[in-house]
């Protein structure tokens, strides 16, 4: 089917900026949202900084009835209804006053929990015998689907809604699942994204493992390392990423703006087979992954002018370059640009590959590469393999037209995006 898919409208709550003029500000200036948590040195957390959205009770209070906050503590649910109410403002779309549906808008809207401080109450409340001061919303703002079932409500959906759950990849992995959604024609829209939950019970077992930087506790702008030779473990993060993604063909019988149109991608496993384990890849399947989706996409390998990493600022960052270098058959100054996110805004887990398409398809929008901060000590074994140039640590004007978005997660999974410049 001759298809072609848009993008018209996005929503972000960031560690670094919440809507999109703010984060817009924040990615091209390199301005981090990693602060140091004093919750977290309470609790003896061995890493005492993280990027933690600022959604104050009076912005709540725009997005949510006064009866809905009753009882009300379910971050990921916050985050995620913020971004995608502005996504679904942004791209023009009203929202149903009617009785009948939207039998053709839907939605797919990724989380990796829900409600985790609202669950940890009802289960004190249980072990109190206290089972009648539940309350009633103790489901929705628990229930892993709770942040698709809050959204669909609020604006009318009637077609699939669903909420994926994919690790780390699970925001790049919705935005493929609406597109495929709309390329079939099973539906016109479709409110894609991801959120995350914030906090200590969330990010508690990352800290248990190891894997998160002890050694910027006193500089956390400086924790979030990725590429970097001293980059010492991740810094855990939050918030959320929407985007209303359509037909073409609907979205110019409506006169939206498009800010980007999606060309395909792929998903896919390491098995946990090889090298890939739990929680590391199994590069044979990431570089099939980015292989697939330029096949799936009908791109050349050549035709990549930007790449928008996972690259996490762990000891995996340079595997990920070689990856990438293997996939496309390209290194040195023919590489593409690369950058990263994640330095800014830490890694925001299930979020991160929702917020980070926000901030690749801004880039296509508006003409730009945003820096990569705090990898002024390039990984020696990176640069062995790409020139330092393409990994630019300054705000650069660029016209991108084609940029191919990747995210690695937990269980050896991999989602790979390639969107593209609108031309009619």
């Amino acid at each position: 089917m001759d298809n072609r898919v848009v993008i018209t409208g996005m929503g972000v709550v960031s560690p670094n900026g919440v809507g999109l003029e703010n984060f817009s500000h924040a990615i091209k200036n390199g301005i981090s949202g990693i602060k140091h948590q004093q919750l977290l040195s309470d609790l003896k957390f061995s890493c005492q900084i993280a990027g933690l959205p600022d959604v104050p009770p009076a912005l709540a209070a725009q997005y949510f009835t006064p009866l809905e906050l009753r009882n009300f503590n379910s971050t990921g649910i916050l985050y995620g209804v913020i971004a995608g109410l502005d996504a679904w403002q942004d791209a023009g779309l009203k929202i149903n006053e009617t009785d009948e549906p939207f039998w053709d808008y839907g939605m797919v809207f990724g989380a990796g929990t829900s409600g985790i401080d609202r669950f940890r109450e009802a289960i004190y409340t249980i072990d109190k015998l206290e089972i009648r001061r539940l309350g009633s919303t103790v489901v929705a703002q628990t229930m892993n689907s709770g942040v698709s079932a809050y959204l669909s409500g609020k604006i009318g959906l009637g077609n699939q809604i669903s909420t994926n759950s994919s690790a780390c990849c699970t925001g790049t992995e919705s935005l493929l699942t609406a597109y495929e959604r709309i390329k079939t024609g099973q539906a016109t829209v479709i409110l894609a994204g991801a959120t995350s939950d914030s906090g200590p019970y969330i990010w508690g077992g990352f800290d248990g493992m190891k894997v998160c930087t002890y050694k910027h506790n006193d500089t956390p702008a400086r924790g979030s390392r990725p590429m970097s030779a001293t980059a010492s473990g991740f810094v855990p993060g939050s918030g959320a990423g929407a985007f209303v993604v359509e037909s073409l063909k609907h979205a110019k019988a409506r006169g939206a703006k498009i800010y980007a149109e999606i060309l395909g991608g792929h998903a896919n496993s390491g098995g946990q087979r090889g090298a890939g384990t739990m929680t590391a890849p199994n590069s044979t399947a990431v570089q099939r992954c980015i292989v697939k989706a330029l096949e799936n996409a009908d791109v050349e390998a050549n035709d990549i002018d930007t790449i928008n990493g996972h690259l996490t600022a762990t000891g995996m960052d340079a595997l990920e370059i070689k990856n990438w270098t293997i996939a496309l058959n390209r290194k040195g100054s023919d590489f593409p640009d690369i950058n990263a996110l994640k330095g800014m805004t830490g890694h925001c887990l299930t979020a991160s590959g929702s917020i980070e398409c926000v901030a690749s398809v801004l880039q296509i929008h508006q003409d730009f590469l945003f820096p990569n901060v705090n990898c002024e000590d390039l990984n020696p074994a990176i640069t062995e393999l790409i020139d330092a140039e393409k990994i630019p640590q300054v705000m650069k004007s660029k016209k991108i037209n084609t940029l191919i978005k990747a995210s690695f997660g937990f269980g050896d999974v991999n989602a790979c995006i390639i969107l593209k410049k609108y031309n009619p």
